[in-house]
């Protein structure tokens, strides 16, 4: 087998509340994320089960492939702004990915 040419960077996972996600993502953006992906999320948490009948009273996930400096901006900022008034779980692990530039 081939060595294939991966580069670690960080995946930050982001769950939090449908209702402010237009906002987080622009804030996402300014603050270095080159891309993203959202999908939707249910689950069971401290604040109990998110079982939502209509979009914007639910959960979504978003997931960020970003280098250490980006991640820690972001996560300071969503600590920040969003922490003490909405449910938000930020998880940060390494990924190994191709073509880092994109990232």
């Amino acid at each position: 087998m081939t060595n294939l040419p991966f580069t670690i960077r960080k995946l930050m996972t982001i769950v939090t509340e449908a209702v402010i996600e237009q906002p987080l993502l622009k804030d996402l953006e300014r603050l270095g994320a080159h891309g993203y992906t959202v999908t939707s999320a249910r689950g069971k948490g401290s604040r109990g089960v998110r079982n939502a009948g209509w979009e914007a009273d639910g959960n979504i996930r978003i997931e960020v492939v970003c280098d250490l400096d980006t991640a820690t901006s972001i996560a300071a900022h969503l600590k920040e702004r969003y922490y003490d008034n909405y449910a938000m779980v930020m998880l940060l692990s390494d990924v190994q990915v191709m073509r880092p530039d994109k990232f």
